[in-house]
């Protein structure tokens, strides 16, 4: 026998589930098997169909914005697909690049000046000295042919780059960003990545400029 509390008792097991079929079926056959002696009042039954509804619009809230995600990934993926081909600028200190690869990039100086690039192997040992003149404060270009401070080639490995600039009392950190070819675009857990030719995949969120 089915009381007046069995739909509310169903609808809160399965929230995720119940349809409108279930609803129906479950409020008629407590209609049919409710106590003659205590019949399920009019207010009871209006908040009975008051639950559904929030329960359905739950559900349907839920569908739209599924339908609304997926249709904001597909128009994304068709924007980061007009991205292939160009040259993008990424903040990173750290890169695996091949024997004897080179790598460009831009130095954000603080003022105008002499500033000071130094490339490190994985063992953290300076292999190539840069410097690179600021004619003012803001981006400045640099390049690394690939090659030590010897003119040898370097090995395969991880690399980083380490700008500043000032004298040896005060000397100051400056920001690094590395340039290279978008080959292609993925997408994945933490959004679209750039695979940068050379360099490998990188959020869009570490972008800072794509030309």
């Amino acid at each position: 026998v089915y009381s007046r509390y069995a739909l509310d008792d169903a609808s809160k097991k399965s929230t995720g589930s119940m349809g409108q079929a279930d609803f129906l079926r479950l409020m008629t056959e407590q209609m049919k098997n409710q106590d003659p002696l205590n019949p399920l009042k009019g207010a009871e039954f209006l908040g009975q169909l008051a639950q559904f509804s929030t329960v359905q619009g739950i559900e349907n809230m839920q569908q739209a914005m599924g339908a609304m995600a997926t249709v904001m990934e597909n128009d994304q993926s068709l924007r980061a697909a007009a991205l292939v081909g160009h040259d993008a600028l990424v903040e990173v200190d750290k890169v695996q690049l091949g024997a004897g690869a080179g790598v460009s990039g831009e130095i954000t100086a603080n003022r105008g000046g002499p500033v000071q690039l130094q490339v490190l192997d994985a063992s953290g040992a300076v292999v190539r000295h840069i410097t690179v003149n600021a004619t003012q404060a803001g981006a400045t270009k640099f390049a690394w042919d690939g090659l030590d401070d010897a003119g040898n080639p370097t090995p395969a490995g991880q690399y980083t780059f380490k700008a500043s600039s000032g004298s040896d009392q005060s000397t100051e950190a400056l920001a690094v960003q590395l340039a290279a070819h978008i080959d292609s675009v993925s997408i994945g857990a933490q959004g679209l990545v750039l695979n940068l030719a050379g360099l490998g995949g990188y959020p869009l969120s570490s972008i800072r400029r794509i030309g």
